[in-house]
């Protein structure tokens, strides 16, 4: 895994230091399905079952650059799939923050549990997931800090941009079938909302149920 870690590092998709050594601890190989062990090393998505992947580590590392996330953070992560974005979160925000992870597909939630709790955050309470549709978001449990959100929408759910805190920032892929734009959303104030597009990029769509 260093010499992932590594060429992301040289090519800039990782900066900062505590997102660094999270990538460094949080073991991609541990959220992968058995026939896949091999590749996790591999900058390119995996299948994890059911049409969904494990997404590229540089597309996870350039998402959570985006989002800047800070130790005391409420997370939201929506799309959890295998939980390795979820417990890379859970490792930034230390234990006086919070990661909530939705995933709509039950066996991919029970199936990202397990993986999150190879590094006991389920135990000490770092992490959370739910099986629900995530366009609606987890409003009990807002504001968040940050929201995450790995799958392609056309349009960001009004519900998640209500959650997202003041200051707070969410990262979204936006555009149909094919390439889509990581949009990164800053909530300015109530009502008031900073974007930045970042093009080129290809998720698996967000499941409205």
């Amino acid at each position: 895994m260093n010499d992932l870690i590594q060429q992301l590092i040289k090519q800039n998709y990782l900066k900062t230091p505590r997102i660094i050594q999270a990538f460094q601890k949080i073991n991609r190989q541990d959220f992968l399905l058995s026939n896949q062990q091999g590749n996790a090393e591999k900058n390119y998505p995996l299948p994890i079952g059911f049409g969904q992947t494990i997404s590229q580590p540089a597309t996870v590392a350039f998402m959570i650059e985006l989002l800047q996330p800070q130790i005391g953070d409420n997370v939201l992560d929506i799309g959890s799939g295998s939980g390795w974005a979820t417990s890379l979160l859970a490792e930034i925000v230390g234990s006086a923050g919070k990661v909530w992870a939705i995933e709509l597909i039950s066996e991919l939630k029970e199936f990202g549990e397990t993986n999150t709790e190879k590094y006991n955050f389920i135990t000490n309470k770092r992490a959370t997931f739910v099986c629900k549709n995530g366009v609606d978001g987890l409003e009990k449990n807002a504001p968040f800090n940050c929201i995450h959100i790995a799958a392609a929408t056309v349009k960001i759910p009004q519900a998640l941009l209500e959650q997202l805190a003041i200051g707070g920032r969410l990262v979204v892929p936006i555009g149909g079938v094919g390439a889509q734009d990581l949009v990164l959303v800053t909530k300015i104030d109530k009502d008031k909302y900073q974007r930045k597009h970042f093009p080129g990029f290809t998720f698996v769509p967000l499941i409205d149920k």
